[in-house]
């Protein structure tokens, strides 16, 4: 070693001891792919390969906390009923080569000033919370701002597909076939699955088909470039900092290289689309061959994660997710989105579309996805767990119908209004102009049609003597500007 790399190599010592614990933390997200909440009326979720994920679910994302080496195998031992979600030993081709010298510091050099100093104050943070000063400064040698992604981030979609228009493409007949073969395919392995978990063979395929179309559209971009440009770019810059960090923690811990962490241009990973943060928390090694491997041809682990993600939510094997219903002519209006038992709903006078039945009992939420004029659904826990994964209405309901058609259950029976067209962004934050005036929204003006946006409408829906149903559309649109 010359007397230079030495130098170096107890720079780089002095560095991962200053920081404290190299150990990764469990992050402890709540969710594989946080996404943005969204109105189930007019917003359906973003593809997988260009979605922007969010904290939906819930209010933040949690702040990652280094734990203790007992503290985090605790947790580990909590999150799989049957295997451990560490890997058992590092996996061959990714064991540490000998130490003959550290690599240089990344400190910038991208061509891009505000780059280069977020990337020094980033590698300052990443050391502080565990990652060591080689895997940083291998891994993001050579990164620059990816000005693909920077196009994708600064032209997202001006207008969204209305429900109906989404659940045409996400449960497609093709889709609905493509996923009979993979049932049929993978019958053992989703057999395994099953039994372990719990989770309906049905439901984990659907999850599959809808966030990579069965593993043929699992993205090639390199994550670690994609989320640092998205952490200088993105409103949401702490939110992928922090699963740059998860990702920093995966090539730590021996699981992927940064060479074949690969997915889509928003950092979801693998045959069903993990984030970095809800890999670290969720993601299994089903065979027990010490990798945890969502990106390999191999859908095992995938799938398998999966399962253990929704059972870890508190999914209830045999119960429906949604059920489709009628109501009676004399119905109360303000009866919808409210939570009953399924008696109290029978008793109301809430009976099962033909076709199909409701169970004998459990809790469920009265929707009505586009508003007095479609289908109304009874929602049960199941729905909720699969909000879990993706925290729009639309996807769930996808989720849930495809794993029923799959199965050889009904396509809707009453008509979706398809006459009606989603409001533009302009029109969007008109309405919330009018709800404010109201008092109803203290939000943001940002066109953005979230939980708040639609608790809003409900109330003035209600205070205006109409269902308080939350669905957007036009004609509330006008019916506000008289």
């Amino acid at each position: 070693m010359s007397f230079r790399a030495g130098i170096l190599w107890l720079f780089a010592i002095a560095s991962v001891s200053a920081s404290g614990s190299v150990l990764a933390s469990v992050e402890v997200s709540p969710r594989p792919m946080p996404r943005p909440q969204q109105s189930v009326e007019q917003r359906a979720p973003v593809p997988a390969a260009a979605r922007e994920p969010s904290p939906a679910t819930r209010a933040a994302t949690p702040t990652p906390q280094a734990t203790s080496v007992s503290a985090r195998a605790a947790a580990l031992a909590m999150l799989a009923p049957a295997s451990s979600l560490r890997p058992n030993a590092r996996p061959s081709g990714l064991r540490a080569t000998a130490r003959t010298s550290a690599p240089t510091p990344v400190t910038g050099g991208s061509g891009n000033a505000r780059f280069d100093a977020w990337l020094r104050d980033f590698r300052t943070r990443a050391l502080r919370e565990g990652i060591t000063a080689r895997v940083f400064d291998t891994a993001m040698a050579g990164i620059r701002p990816d000005n693909d992604i920077l196009q994708r981030e600064a032209h997202q979609p001006e207008f969204s597909r209305p429900i109906w228009a989404y659940l045409d493409s996400a449960v497609s007949q093709a889709r609905i076939e493509n996923g009979r073969r993979a049932l049929s395919r993978y019958r053992t392995l989703l057999g395994e699955i099953e039994a372990r978990y719990g989770v309906e063979r049905e439901v984990v395929v659907a999850v599959w088909g809808l966030e990579s179309s069965f593993g043929e559209l699992r993205g090639r971009t390199p994550i670690l470039p994609a989320l640092a440009t998205l952490a200088i770019s993105s409103r949401r810059a702490d939110f992928y900092e922090e699963q740059l960090i998860g990702a920093l923690r995966i090539i730590q811990a021996g699981d992927v290289d940064a060479s074949h962490m690969v997915g889509s241009w928003a950092g979801a990973m693998g045959h069903t689309q993990f984030i970095p943060t809800s890999y670290l928390s969720y993601a299994v090694d089903f065979r027990s061959d010490g990798r945890r491997d969502i990106w390999s041809d191999d859908p095992t682990d995938s799938l398998a994660s999966t399962a253990a993600y929704l059972a870890s939510h508190g999914w209830q094997r045999g119960q429906p997710w949604g059920v489709e219903v009628t109501i009676p002519s004399n119905f109360n209006p303000r009866l919808a989105n409210t939570s009953r038992s399924v008696g109290e709903w029978t008793r109301l006078g809430v009976r099962p579309q033909r076709g199909a039945s409701l169970p004998r009992s459990g809790e469920a939420t009265l929707m009505f996805p586009a508003g007095s004029r479609g289908p109304a659904i009874l929602a049960f826990q199941n729905f909720r767990v699969i909000k879990r994964y993706n925290n729009a209405d639309a996807y769930a309901i996808a989720i849930g119908h495809l794993a029923d058609r799959m199965r050889d259950g009904p396509g809707f029976v009453a008509s979706w209004p398809r006459d009606d067209r989603p409001l533009s962004r302009p029109e969007r934050e008109e309405l919330q102009q009018h709800l404010a005036r109201a008092g109803h929204y203290e939000g943001d003006i940002d066109g953005r049609v979230g939980s708040g946006t639609l608790a809003a409408v409900r109330d003035w829906q209600a205070q205006n003597g109409l269902a308080p149903d939350g669905y957007v559309s036009l004609a509330l649109l006008e019916r506000m500007r008289r």
